[in-house]
């Protein structure tokens, strides 16, 4: 019996690893829920909630394929080892497959796996799905990681040459699995049902915003590819339209392969918004590769160490009007409106959230990390730090330091007519045009007056991040 073991790839189409499995022979799938450890990661309970829906998709895909998909629980990571080898005994299984996951956590859970596995004499497959390039493929000249982006993306085009680079693994049906071992899932001790697992309480509009399934997901690529795409370049930084993929939740829980983006982009090669968006797909690449190569950034630390002396704040006081959209700057407040009421939040928005935080609150970025996981339904370890390690200049490839958003001038060149700022602060909404942006006599409006002054914060930061 082959085992495929879903985690963040959870489709059928351009699966490798369920691909494998089916090739050789009868197949059970199964997804092990991990409680504990999706609260030390911090995982937004929007994004749980996806998940769970698009795990109860991903059974009845695999009905029509003949594959069970079994559910297990256990508190955390550290269990797993002790749960497979039950599963590998009782299930008769003689082979593993699985696409890899890279942080460091998961690493150590898999190593971990592949130990119970070579003990019971079961073969082990993994697969890289979740990347464009394995990660020995993009090396510099002296065969190390790249530490800026603009060469590492300039090796990867030169690696894509065309379509034929980028694999789509082929789906294979198959009969069913053995009667024996129906009879025999039934008795495994931690065997339960996909409605047994503590999900959180779902809000009514999650489903209509995200709706589930890989065919949602490809409708989405296809429509944002046909009408969007075009004038992604330009319109991609302004939070008033809508002109992002909106496809993070999609690609981050493997719903979608980023292959399958990268081809569909490439299908429409002929004007520079598709340039732009593959841009992005890279730097989502780079960050993947950056967690692999320097997995200190997986523990909470900056990825450059020339930076201890930076005085970073914990004022709870002002970080809990950042959180709350309440900082008297309009569109810092909007964007943190709109990842409150939406568990999601536009670009743009996260780049001049994040600097607020850290540059001009200079308040610890990584409680800003930790903030968006706990909201973002599209949350996910490597773009989150390494955006934040940006914006924070701590990071590889980041900031200068000494580049400092201003919100008001960003609110006038991104959201020059306020829609945005209106849509997420009502208080704002009679406003003109021009005053929307920097508000006079806040109090009257029942708005705030700003938390800080710019010049002020940003001579603050200044001399804060120069060398001691």
């Amino acid at each position: 019996m082959q085992l495929c073991w879903f985690r963040n790839d959870l489709r059928i189409q351009g699966n490798p690893a369920l691909a494998n499995a089916l090739k050789l022979g009868p197949t059970c799938a199964m997804y092990i829920a991990t409680p504990d450890q999706w609260k030390l990661h911090n995982d937004a309970h929007i994004k749980l909630d996806f998940w769970r829906r698009n795990l109860a998709a991903l059974e009845q895909e695999l009905l029509q394929l003949g594959v069970d998909l079994l559910y297990f629980e256990v508190r955390d990571y550290k269990q797993i080892p002790e749960l497979i080898t039950g599963i590998l005994s009782q299930l008769e299984i003689s082979h593993l497959h699985y696409n890899r996951e890279y942080p460091i956590n998961e690493l150590r859970r898999d190593r971990a796996v592949e130990v119970v596995c070579k003990d019971a004499e079961v073969n082990v497959s993994s697969f890289d799905d979740q990347l464009l390039f394995s990660p020995d493929s993009l090396l510099n000249q002296s065969g190390l990681p790249f530490k800026v982006f603009t060469p590492f993306a300039k090796k990867a085009l030169s690696l894509i040459q065309d379509n034929s680079r980028l694999h789509t693994s082929p789906t294979h049906q198959q009969s069913g699995i053995p009667k024996k071992s129906k009879i025999t899932l039934r008795r495994l001790q931690y065997q339960c049902e996909l409605a047994d697992i503590e999900w959180p309480d779902p809000v009514s509009n999650w489903e209509e915003d995200w709706p589930a399934g890989e065919r949602e997901a490809s409708k989405r690529l296809s429509e944002f590819s046909r009408q969007r795409i075009s004038t992604y370049k330009h319109d991609r930084d302004i939070p008033g339209y809508d002109s992002t993929s909106k496809l993070s939740p999609y690609l981050n829980s493997g719903i979608l392969s980023i292959n399958d983006c990268w081809r569909n982009a490439q299908d429409f090669f002929d004007n520079s918004g598709v340039e732009s968006w593959r841009g992005e797909l890279l730097w989502r690449e780079y960050y993947r590769h950056i967690v692999i190569h320097f997995p200190h950034v997986c523990m909470h630390k900056a990825y450059r160490d020339n930076l201890g002396h930076v005085p970073w704040r914990h004022d709870k006081t002002q970080f809990d009007k950042w959180c709350n959209g309440e900082t008297g700057y309009p569109l810092v407040d909007a964007g943190m409106r709109q990842l409150r009421e939406t568990g999601w939040m536009h670009n743009r928005l996260r780049m001049i959230t994040a600097m607020f935080l850290s540059k001009h609150l200079l308040i610890d970025w990584r409680w800003g990390e930790r903030w968006f996981m706990q909201n973002l339904i599209d949350g996910d370890l490597a773009s989150n730090n390494g955006g934040w390690q940006w914006s924070a200049s701590t990071g590889v490839d980041a900031v200068p330091y000494f580049r400092i958003f201003s919100p008001t001038r960003q609110s006038r060149r991104f959201d020059s007519e306020g829609a945005f700022i209106r849509q997420y602060l009502p208080e704002l909404a009679k406003l003109s045009d021009k005053a929307i942006h920097e508000p006079e006599d806040p109090g009257q409006l029942g708005y705030l007056q700003p938390i800080i002054e710019h010049s002020f914060a940003r001579d603050r930061a200044l001399n804060a991040f120069k060398a001691p």
